[in-house]
């Protein structure tokens, strides 16, 4: 079902159809799916929160050292995520390659712990992380789509992203709290945060479920199977629209230093101000998930990077405790319009069986865009400061924009 459909369907039933909707969308799946997400988004923020701080404040790291860790961390091993949707289709086990997913990403926390102060290992260990993040979104965002009905898949997503956005809320703080308590021991914050993704391992163990029926009942999908998808054109319009904007997005660990720096907070502050973004994410999440589904969701994927935009824009002019605080919530809104509205904008467009591979496709797209931009991001900081690098990336975005504005709005047609 297209967009389109679903606005039109959603407008034919009225508000109290509405409410149905977000009821269907609030399955147990949905919200299994987001406590596991909340349980891991605790442990991985711990862990995010502590990584710009413990890299360029102690080892010491210069911008295009550390944008180099920062976009392996991104999208090094963005592959991955098309190898998990294809093997997810492919053996119809969507739920298993979410769970090796989720288990390896909890096993390298402990990881973190041997690699010390080397930064090789370091970044080995990143991409170990990466590559469970790599392996696992894809069936999981699959999982979500095939949980709810067509013309409430941004309710679903919206919920999702709430519920794994309060984890992002509360891990920065966790990780605030552990360092408070023992210091620079940046040990413990890399133990308790694979306690909690254990846990998070064993919500999707015990309350999961594979949707769609048994693996038996349903077809193999070969690998022509998935290239197929990209005769699809409303489908080929939204990947190509998304990866001009990710190459154009400043990841957060950069943006955070350059709030940071222009500020004159002290460092030590660095790991609190994700929380402002996840804040901000959590409030709108679901109201931008049924807004999506009222009024088109590319049109809400499109204000959302408008609004990074202006988190752009204000950081190029002078910086205030208010205007920080500006940037962070614009931040948090561009993800609650972006981050699960994408996939809830693409997912009806493919067939049920190939739907993992499909959103795998988009978020590889948009993974290896993410890590070029902090690749240029870090050299252009290194060559010609912080203020010359977010002038460029908002050039870029303001081009990206007008290349993806006229494709998703054909993709919504």
């Amino acid at each position: 079902m297209y967009i389109s459909e679903t606005r039109g369907a959603d407008a034919a039933k009225g508000g109290v159809a509405g409410r149905g909707a977000t009821l269907r969308a609030l399955s147990g799946n949905v919200l299994a799916l987001g406590m596991v997400s909340l349980l891991t988004d605790i442990s991985s923020e711990m862990v995010t929160a502590i990584l710009p701080l413990y890299l360029f404040y102690q080892l010491s790291l210069n911008p295009a050292q550390f944008g180099l860790l920062d976009g392996l961390y991104t999208g090094a091993t963005a592959v991955l995520r098309l190898v998990g949707g294809h093997v997810a289709d492919r053996f119809r086990s969507r739920k298993l390659v979410a769970g090796a997913g989720y288990g390896l990403s909890a096993v390298v926390k402990l990881g973190y712990l041997m690699a010390g102060r080397s930064v090789p290992l370091l970044g080995f260990m990143i991409g170990l992380d990466r590559t469970g993040k790599g392996l696992r979104t894809a069936p999981r965002d699959a999982m979500i789509s095939l949980s709810a009905p067509p013309e409430a898949q941004g309710r679903a997503f919206g919920v999702h992203r709430a519920m794994d956005t309060a984890g992002a809320l509360m891990g920065p703080l966790a990780a605030f709290g552990v360092v408070a308590l023992v210091g620079a021991a940046y040990d413990a914050v890399f133990v308790v945060s694979f306690c909690v993704a254990v846990l998070g391992v064993l919500v999707l163990v015990l309350f999961v479920r594979e949707p769609g029926g048994t693996a038996r009942e349903r077809p193999k999908v070969s690998l022509r199977d998935s290239v197929g998808l990209l005769r699809d054109r409303p489908y080929r319009r939204v990947l190509i629209a998304m990866l001009p904007l990710a190459v154009a997005t400043v990841s957060d660990s950069f943006l955070y230093l350059v709030l940071q720096r222009s500020v004159g907070l002290d460092a030590g502050w660095l790991p609190l101000l994700p929380v402002a973004v996840s804040a901000a994410y959590l409030a709108a999440a679901v109201p931008f998930g049924r807004l999506a589904d009222r009024l088109g969701r590319s049109t809400v994927v499109i204000g959302g990077y408008a609004a990074l935009l202006a988190c752009y824009a204000l950081l190029l002019v002078p910086a205030s405790p208010v205007i920080l605080v500006v940037v962070l919530a614009l931040r948090g809104l561009s993800y609650a319009a972006t981050d699960g509205v994408v996939s809830a904008l693409a997912g009806p467009l493919l067939p049920e069986e190939r739907r993992a591979t499909g959103l795998a496709v988009v978020q590889t797209g948009q993974a290896l865009g993410l890590m070029v931009a902090s690749w240029a991001f870090g050299v252009l900081w290194s060559a010609q400061g912080s203020r010359a690098a977010v002038m460029v990336m908002t050039g870029a975005l303001c081009l990206a924009l007008a290349v993806a504005v006229p494709l998703l709005r054909k993709a919504q047609a």
